[in-house]
């Protein structure tokens, strides 16, 4: 799948959502970094990362070369501050229309927009392949996440209260929500 737009931001910025690609390999994985130090709503902490620059880099080049699959860039001024992706949940035909989606700003660029426009064009490549639902979990304190997704459409359909366990915080509870395409 390929996708590139130029978005305008809350602040006037443009900025361009495109597809990652191998030669964004070290600018991608450092974002991966950043954004998992910056926020513990996300699925991992930095330092359980065992991808190198060229795992990083084979990653988005499969991503890249998918009709299934997505990683997408938010670059501003040549930075990336933010990605999003669609993986299948399975390949098997039970599973084969369901996809799950993951997104993640740099916070110095929340409220900008970003991950709105992020998720929207991940629904919008959803669709295009013929998906009939996106999945995502989120933490039930991550009331801004929840919000937007919302707001793009997507609806609760169940909870996990001991969803992940943060070194900081003990238990969090996770959301489970889904967006019905068909």
């Amino acid at each position: 799948m390929q996708y590139r737009k130029i978005i305008t931001l809350k602040n006037g910025s443009s900025c361009l959502l495109r597809n990652a690609t191998y030669e964004d390999g070290q600018a991608a994985l450092g974002n991966f970094l950043l954004t998992h130090e910056q926020t513990d709503y996300l699925l991992s902490y930095p330092d359980e990362n065992t991808f190198t620059v060229e795992r990083e880099a084979q990653y988005l080049h499969e991503k890249a070369s998918s009709s299934y699959e997505i990683e997408l860039l938010a670059e501003l001024n040549g930075i990336v501050v933010g990605q999003a992706g669609l993986e299948r949940v399975g390949a098997y035909e039970k599973l084969r229309r369901r996809v799950e989606f993951g997104v993640s700003v740099d916070k110095n660029y929340w409220g900008l927009g970003i991950g709105r426009s992020l998720t929207s064009a991940c629904v919008e490549l959803a669709r295009l392949v013929g998906y009939a639902q996106i999945e995502l979990s989120v933490v039930a304190e991550n009331i801004a996440a929840i919000n937007l997704y919302r707001n793009v459409g997507f609806v609760e359909y169940g909870r996990n209260p001991r969803g992940f366990f943060s070194r900081f915080n003990g238990w969090q509870e996770l959301l489970l929500m889904r967006l019905e395409l068909d």
